[in-house]
């Protein structure tokens, strides 16, 4: 009598185990598949370059992941009035690289009224270890440097300029034929065409700078011969 009755008390805690663990993993499955994914911000259409968007040319999708793909957008409001200079396609996911706003300009970080200019370095190679994009700038210019070193003269031209990228494999450059690394500078209108004839014309070199400075000084030029022939207080007033 006593076997039958722990038989059946065996029975109905094997069945009430097999009920719980059946309840437990369906209100797993419940609390995963309730979890809200993230919203992916679309082409609401066929948008071609030139379109200044507006809610109408938008739309948010469901997206499985939290996380996004790289550029994209889960808010409408994040895009509107940008600027879509690259077709896309109808229910196509709008990236930031698409896009040109006040801020940038297809992801390449140039803001609206600004320009970006590579100029080739020279003498410039301990620097050019350190540089990344962000980092601040001052530009050199340096003329001659020729038969009579007197003459070689230099100029700090531009002040606390913002890299943007770093190409450190040699190209040809117009400044004698040579191989030299090229670094893109985010310059105003006016600065790009102090960097261009620079680069044209003479030999550019970089001096990297505290990212907090932003002090500026007299940019006077200085060539050797008068760094050689003054004094230590004529020297101190270049400063």
């Amino acid at each position: 009598m006593k076997k039958n009755n722990l038989g059946k008390l065996l029975g109905v805690a094997l069945v009430v185990a097999i009920i719980s663990t059946g309840l437990f993993y369906m209100l797993f499955a419940m609390k995963a598949n309730s979890q809200p994914g993230a919203t992916l911000v679309v082409a609401a259409k066929v948008l071609k370059p030139g379109t200044i968007l507006a809610e109408t040319d938008v739309k948010t999708i469901p997206w499985p992941a939290q996380q996004l793909p790289k550029g994209a957008y889960h808010d409408t409001k994040a895009v509107i009035g940008s600027t879509v200079f690259d077709t896309m396609a109808e229910e196509e996911p709008v990236l930031t690289t698409r896009l040109a706003s006040g801020v940038s300009g297809g992801g390449a970080g140039v803001p609206a009224g600004m320009r970006a200019v590579s100029v080739h370095v020279t003498d410039s190679t301990g620097v050019m270890a350190l540089l990344g994009g962000g980092q601040k700038v001052d530009v050199q210019v340096v003329v001659g440097r020729g038969k009579n070193s007197d003459d070689t003269q230099v100029r700090t031209v531009l002040e606390n300029l913002t890299v943007l990228s770093v190409t450190p494999q040699p190209e040809q450059s117009s400044q004698g034929g040579q191989n030299l690394p090229v670094v893109t500078l985010l310059a105003k209108p006016s600065e790009a065409d102090v960097l261009a004839v620079s680069d044209s014309g003479a030999r550019v070199r970089l001096a990297l700078r505290n990212p907090l400075d932003e002090a500026s000084r007299n940019r006077i030029s200085l060539t050797l011969g008068s760094l050689m022939r003054g004094t230590s207080n004529d020297i101190a007033a270049r400063r």
